[in-house]
Formats: structure tokens, C-alpha cells, sequence
């Protein structure tokens, strides 16, 4: 099957066909770096990753760029009220950022631009639209778009503009769908930028948030790119205005695909401070939760679907990851010390309902559903002692492929010390007599060590808690 994605622009899935054969070109909205990012903006990010994952493991080579607004409204006002510099304000977050990328084991971008490193491209730009006469300098000394002047505007997010307003303009960096009217490239520095502000043609002042994902994604992936995505709220006006101040200045088509993630809500309800509600991703790791587990639960839910995010679904995440790694651990000890052989059947099936799943709009569902019956079907076929070492060889290969996309093994490459196998020995010997407490007290014993312990009619099996 061809790779189909459901296209915003078009409303309609789409046969992926990147403009440079093999090669993808990808920009995906990353964060405002004004406080920790929250499980919903990592829903976006989790979905983007699990594009990128599939995209390579089809063949393609990615070429993704990911930006960091560090200027706009909400950094300036953070950085003012905290009495730091904005890059002081800004740089927590965007460490922390990174650090949280790693918990959840997202790939890294090739590129992480920031919008303050690239005030100067935005310039350029922006001096490109006033030569084009589609952007205009009000008396403030900021410049505006005049989307009067670019007819398409409102095509992505199919806008009726019957009763728009001539000549009204929105001065912030975002605003509400109803709030349709020219939008700010540039803003003249007032009191409230503090010492925020960069030279220009049209005086000191900053760039609106909207041109720097234009400028960003346009240094590094060009005029014409292949995909571009986020979560949903960004369709207007963000990419909105994307499109028509990057078109209006090029004449060029900006971007061929574009994917949109829908929100996340928490136990049925809208993400909110007020409600109790709202997580970081650290909040949910301090409640004893790991950042695997939080990985499944914000991939296993297709990506134009709501997700409903709870903790039960996380403890259900949690054994899951336990089936997946008791298979892992069968296929490997089965297949120790021999060469990998052709994978059997009920793996190769499996490999194939993955792919096609995911060929359809990233349908992650029927790709878990390929993996899980993969492992039902594996199990089945070791219990029966029908897996020679070289054919458990061939679906260890194959698990690993899926995973490649999936991003949920664990390293096992830690073996158990002397002292974790002195206890596990010590731990079956009081169950064999039935010392049901001493044997628990090993295993609290084993757990404070690091290790957790599995009873198997091979005899116990420790792995890294």
C-alpha cells in the first residue's frame, strides 16, 4: 500500500510523494519555551515522532526542524515579572525541554533553531513582503500583513472572510479564530518589552511570533517543503498566517502536507490549573510512573483522535510494556548463541499488518493490535516448543524492526550482580520450604538493590527495575 496522510489543506487523505525522492523535509511547531511544557504539548511532539520514526523506517531520509519561540508575548512578560534577562528566563525551559525529550525517548530533530538567533532572517523576510506590497508600516513604526493583499488567506482553515473588516489589525501574538484582521510581522518596542528589542528598517522593536516559523523552516528546509505539523489550536491563526506571509513573499507553494494532532484532556475534561488537572511530564514521572509508560499512553491514540489521558490508562500502559518485555525476554534467551534464522510465519504476518496499518494515516491502533497478536502468537509457539534458537533469532529481528518505529524496548544489556543472584537463590530456597515472609523480605531486599524479581518454571529471572 501507498503512504497516505490525511492532509489539513486538502481535507482528504493523501498520497505521500515528497518533493526530492527519498528525501523528507519536516518542520513541526515546537515549544513556547515560557514554563515546562504539559503532557498535552507532548502529545503533539509524541505524535510527531512516531511521523518521523515511520517515516525512516520506510526508507525515507528526514530532515526535521523543530523551533523554539523564545520571543514573544508570554517570555517577555515571564522574563519582566521574574526580573531576569529573557535568554536567563528562557534557557531553563528549554533545558528542561531536552531533558524531557530523553524521558520520553523522542528522537532528536536536526535542527532546534531559535527565534532570537535568527532576528536577522526574519528581517529579510519581512522586508521581501514590504517590497511585495502585501506588508505595511502603521505609524507606531510596526509592520503589519494586509491579508486583503494575499486573496488565498483562509484557505487551511476554510475561513469565510464575507465580513471582514478592511484594514483592522491584531497586534498580539495570538488571538481567537473570530479575531480575523492584519497581523504583526513587526512590533515597535513599547515599555512593556523592557530590554527586548533589535534594530530594523523600521526601528527598534521585535518580530511577531508568526514570522519566525516562516523564516526558521525556510533557512533550513527551503521555500517548498514536504510536511509541516502541530497540535490542532495551531491551525489558526499560526499557520494560517505561515502560510500566506511565506507564499506572499516567495510564490512559491510553502508546504505540500500539512498533519494536525487533536487535544489532549485529562479524565474527560479540559486541561486546566483550576480543575487540578494540568501535568508536566514530571508531575506524572513524581507520581511513580516512567517515561516509557507515559510514551505508550500518548502514542497509542491515532493522532486526529482526542486522548483521553488518566491514570489507569497508565497502569494499563504498564502491562502492556511488562507482555512486551517477557516476549523480548523469551525470544532472546531461546535464541542465545545462535545465528538468527528466517522469521516464522505468525512474525512476518505480523511485520506486514504493521506496515499496512501505519501506511493509513499513522492507524497506530492496528499497528499495536499487529504487535500484540505477534505476541500471542509467538508465546504460543514457545510454549508448544515449536521455536528452534534460530527461528526465535528471526522474530527477535523482527520485534526489533517494529520497534524502530515504536521506540518502547528497554536496553537489557545489565546482567544481575553476585550479590542480586545470592539473593535470588536465597529467595527460591524459602519458597521451596514455603517461608512465604522471608521469601518477600528477599524480594523488598532485591528491589531495594534495583532489581526485580520474576518466579518462571525455568527458575527466577531478574531485571533492572
Amino acid at each position: 500500500m501507498a503512504l497516505r496522510f490525511y492532509n489539513t489543506l486538502t481535507r482528504q487523505l493523501d498520497t505521500f510523494e515528497p518533493l526530492e525522492e527519498g528525501r523528507v523535509r519536516l518542520y513541526t511547531c515546537g515549544p513556547t519555551v515560557y514554563h515546562y511544557a504539559h503532557i498535552g504539548n507532548f502529545r503533539s511532539y509524541m505524535f510527531e515522532d512516531l511521523l518521523r520514526r515511520y517515516l525512516r523506517f520506510k526508507g525515507f531520509r528526514v530532515t526535521q526542524v523543530m523551533n523554539l519561540t523564545d520571543v514573544d508575548d508570554k517570555t517577555i512578560r515571564g522574563a519582566r515579572e521574574r526580573g531576569v534577562s529573557l535568554n536567563e528566563y528562557t534557557q531553563q525551559y528549554k533545558d528542561t525541554f531536552f531533558e524531557d525529550l530523553k524521558t520520553l525517548n523522542i528522537e532528536p530533530a536536526e535542527h532546534y533553531p531559535a527565534a532570537t538567533d535568527h532576528v536577522p532572517e526574519m528581517i529579510a523576510l519581512i522586508e521581501r513582503l514590504m517590497e511585495k506590497g502585501v506588508a505595511y508600516r502603521s505609524d507606531d513604526g510596526s509592520v503589519y500583513f494586509s491579508i486583503a493583499k494575499f486573496p488565498a488567506y483562509g484557505r487551511l482553515a476554510h475561513l469565510d472572510l464575507s465580513g471582514l473588516r478592511a484594514g483592522a489589525r491584531v497586534a498580539q501574538d495570538e488571538y481567537e479564530k473570530d479575531n480575523v484582521a492584519d497581523f504583526a510581522l513587526w512590533k515597535a518596542w513599547d515599555e512593556n518589552d523592557g530590554e527586548v528589542a533589535w534594530d530594523s528598517p523600521w526601528g527598534r522593536g521585535r518580530p511577531g511570533w508568526h514570522i519566525e516559523c516562516s523564516a526558521m523552516s525556510m533557512k533550513y528546509l527551503g521555500e517548498s517543503f514536504d510536511i509541516h505539523t502541530g497540535g490542532v489550536d495551531n491551525m489558526f491563526p499560526h499557520h494560517e498566517d505561515e502560510i500566506a506571509q511565506s507564499e506572499a513573499a516567495t510564490g512559491k507553494p510553502f508546504v505540500k502536507y500539512w498533519l494536525h494532532c487533536a487535544h489532549l484532556i485529562v479524565d474527560g475534561r479540559k486541561m486546566s490549573k483550576s480543575l487540578g488537572n494540568f501535568f508536566t511530564l514530571r508531575d506524572v514521572i513524581g507520581r511513580g510512573f516512567s517515561g516509557r509508560e507515559v510514551r505508550y499512553v500518548l502514542m497509542a491514540t491515532h493522532y486526529r483522535q482526542w486522548l483521553n489521558f488518566t491514570f489507569d490508562t497508565l497502569r494499563a500502559a504498564r502491562a502492556a510494556l511488562d507482555r512486551l518485555d517477557e516476549f523480548r525476554a523469551r525470544l532472546e534467551k531461546t535464541s542465545a548463541g545462535a545465528a538468527a534464522g528466517p522469521a516464522p510465519a505468525w512474525a512476518d504476518e505480523a511485520l506486514d499488518r504493521f506496515a499496512a496499518a501505519m501506511d493509513e494515516d499513522l492507524n497506530i491502533s492496528g499497528a499495536l493490535g499487529a504487535l500484540f497478536d505477534m505476541i500471542h502468537a509467538g508465546n504460543k509457539a514457545l510454549d508448544g516448543g515449536t521455536v528452534d534458537a534460530p527461528t526465535a533469532g528471526g522474530a527477535l529481528a523482527t520485534l526489533r524492526a517494529l520497534d524502530r518505529v515504536l521506540g518502547l524496548l528497554q536496553e537489557t544489556g545489565e546482567t544481575a550482580d553476585a550479590a542480586a543472584r545470592e539473593l535470588a537463590a536465597l529467595r527460591l530456597k524459602a519458597r521451596e520450604a514455603k517461608n512465604w515472609p522471608e521469601a518477600d523480605r528477599l524480594r523488598k531486599e532485591l528491589l531495594a538493590l534495583g532489581w526485580l524479581v520474576k518466579d518462571t518454571p525455568q527458575g527466577p529471572e531478574l531485571k533492572k527495575a
